[in-house]
């Protein structure tokens, strides 16, 4: 019979650091799920501006040459946020990234506007010969697979439709964001690839009534009249009066309770909120502002400025 050493019990010493590992371990790992717990939910938004003008455009104005309307991209912006405030709403949004193309990729005069927008980064691709975008997809890639794998962003809202979009869903995915994808109404089909949507954790879609506002056909803009006619435009500050004017007014008939609701808000304005200023204003100055972003910066200011005061 073979002869067998005996295994000796490990020495006392020997259990006691193992347990004082052990305990280690687990003070740490209660550290860790304490952080997570406390950490707030962030979220992002990625939206291929070649897509929302194509899409928007076919659906509201009947085409998809940008020469033929004009795209509200602030509003259109603030309302993609405030719908994601509503979606998550114990999370933060951390930007929106705004996906467009440009010849050399040097801005346009709207590309800079929106670049100055709060919370929104400008991201371009190119233009080629025949107005086409190139290099968008993967600039959606390389920023929504970047934010997944360091955990900056628990959900990424995509608003698009190709299905090259398929490979970032895919990435961002297999580091534990959730995907959500965002439409517009197709006018006529489809204007979203069938394996961009069997990919992605949820589904959302815009109809005519949502992007209406957003969307003014260049030939159906009102021209100036009344006390701004002859092409002679109101000022910021007149603008922004009448946003204090139309301030008064929405406060007097919904009450302080309405108030303190949107404050929490600030700087944005819900989409309801926002269109009902609009339309306030436009009919006070006789004029519209649809295609003046300036001044309907400036009548948002004078419409937080009153309310603001209130408080």
């Amino acid at each position: 019979m073979n002869d067998v050493e005996p295994v000796e019990p490990p020495a006392p010493t020997d259990l006691a650091a193992l347990a004082a590992g052990i305990e280690r371990s687990n003070e740490l790992l209660q550290r860790v799920l304490a952080e997570v717990a406390t950490t707030p939910s962030t979220h992002a938004i990625f939206v291929d501006a070649g897509y929302v003008y194509a899409a928007a455009g076919r659906l509201v104005a009947g085409t998809e040459d940008r020469r033929s309307f004009e795209l509200d991209t602030e509003g259109l912006i603030e309302a993609f946020i405030d719908r994601a405030r509503t979606i998550f709403p114990d999370s933060r949004l951390l930007r929106v990234y705004w996906y467009d193309g440009a010849r050399r990729r040097i801005h346009t005069a709207e590309q800079q506007r929106i670049a100055e927008l709060p919370d929104v980064k400008v991201r371009l691709g190119n233009l080629n010969a025949n107005n086409q975008q190139k290099g968008v997809d993967s600039l959606i890639r390389t920023d929504l697979e970047s934010l997944a794998r360091h955990r900056a962003i628990g959900d990424a809202v995509l608003v698009g439709g190709d299905e090259d979009l398929v490979s970032a869903v895919e990435a961002a995915q297999g580091y534990g964001a959730r995907v959500h994808l965002w439409g517009i109404e197709a006018a006529a089909g489809r204007n979203q690839a069938e394996p961009l949507l069997w990919e992605v954790d949820s589904q959302r879609t815009f109809d005519l009534d949502f992007c209406k506002p957003y969307v003014i056909r260049r030939a159906m803009v009102t021209e100036p009249s009344g006390e701004f006619a002859a092409g002679h435009l109101p000022s910021r500050e007149d603008v922004r009066f009448v946003g204090a004017q139309v301030a008064a007014q929405w406060l007097g008939s919904r009450g302080r309770g309405a108030l303190a609701d949107l404050l929490p808000g600030h700087p944005y304005l819900p989409g309801s909120v926002d269109q009902e200023l609009l339309i306030e204003a436009e009919g006070l100055l006789q004029l519209s502002l649809r295609a003046h972003a300036d001044l309907r910066r400036a009548l948002r200011d004078g419409f937080w400025d009153h309310l603001q005061a209130q408080y």
